[in-house]
């Protein structure tokens, strides 16, 4: 069944579509993925379904009720964690987590009691009494989290929210995020991040350009390359020219130059490997490293689009 149901939304500004024509749906008690690089509409998205942009076209709905029509009935199931951090810094964790709960509305008995049940869930209880303004980058993230948990919302929109922060504390929200998952909570999490949509997320869609390029589950979405490898290689001394020049190769579908990192797709990654690595001494670059891997989203983003998650 589905809780979420998106259909033709579109919002324009100044004449450009941010979001073009977007459609999907969410079910019930799973986490669906919105992946993209920054710019691809993902966060415009966010932004209707959680009632604070009105769409230019289109319709959605979550539980049943209009994000258009029936704004107020919306926000009563829905958690929402931005992107940014919606804490005010010289008050308490305890204290903004009871700020945020009597601004939806439960009584002052249920503040506490739930205020105390999310600190434990975010495991930040032995500093609940501290400022936020004293807090790390990613124990104020958990807070953030903290916060959308506490009216109990049947869908929670997550944007992007771990951006910034250490890898521990990134795992720690992903764990968080799968918990609450296994509870029974629907969740839709946007990110840029290959790696944490392919850990988290049970259907995806990929996002460029304000449209849905693909939509599906890893292994479908992996299909759309069949069985093309990834060369992947680690170099320095090289530029877009240089790398450009892989795709005269004849098994060579695409090659892309990220970070000292070179993506090329082959159907038989194996056999164009030697001339890979020779075409790339011959232009003078210097590799430290090279594999051949199997497809992951990232190489299917980069089969759809000539470009990776991170341009």
């Amino acid at each position: 069944m589905s809780i979420v149901e998106v259909k033709d939304l579109r919002k324009v500004f100044d004449g450009q579509a941010a979001v073009d024509n977007l459609s999907f749906e969410v079910r019930e008690g799973e986490i669906f993925g919105l992946l993209g690089p920054n710019g691809a509409g993902k966060s415009t998205t966010i932004s209707m379904l959680s009632c604070l942009l009105g769409p230019t076209s289109g319709e959605a709905s979550i539980d049943g009720k209009s994000v258009a029509k029936q704004p107020m009935a919306v926000k009563k199931v829905l958690g929402v964690i931005p992107q940014e951090i919606a804490l005010y810094p010289t008050l308490t964790a305890r204290e903004n987590l009871h700020f945020w709960a009597r601004m939806y509305g439960l009584s002052s008995s249920e503040t506490k009691k739930k205020a105390e049940e999310i600190l434990k869930i975010v495991e930040l209880t032995d500093r609940a009494s501290d400022r936020i303004e004293t807090y790390s980058g990613g124990m104020k993230r958990r807070i953030n989290i903290a916060a959308g948990l506490l009216h109990n919302p049947k869908v929670l929109l997550m944007d992007e929210p771990t951006v910034g922060i250490d890898p521990q504390s990134r795992n720690h929200i992903l764990e968080t995020v799968k918990k609450l998952n296994q509870d029974g909570l629907t969740v839709i999490y946007t990110s840029h991040y290959m790696e944490e949509v392919e850990f988290l997320c049970d259907r995806i869609a990929i996002m460029d350009g304000g449209k849905i390029i693909a939509q599906g589950t890893k292994d479908e979405l992996r299909l759309l390359i069949g069985d093309k490898d990834i060369i992947k290689a680690k170099v320095s001394n090289a530029d877009q020219e240089k790398i450009s020049a892989l795709k005269n190769l004849k098994e060579v579908e695409g090659a892309t130059l990220k970070d000292e990192t070179v993506d090329v797709i082959s159907s038989h990654g194996r056999k164009v490997l030697a001339e890979v690595i020779s075409l790339l001494i011959d232009k003078g670059v210097e590799i430290h490293s090279i594999e051949v891997q199997e497809p992951d989203l990232e190489s299917v983003f980069l089969h759809l689009t000539g470009k990776t998650l991170r341009d």
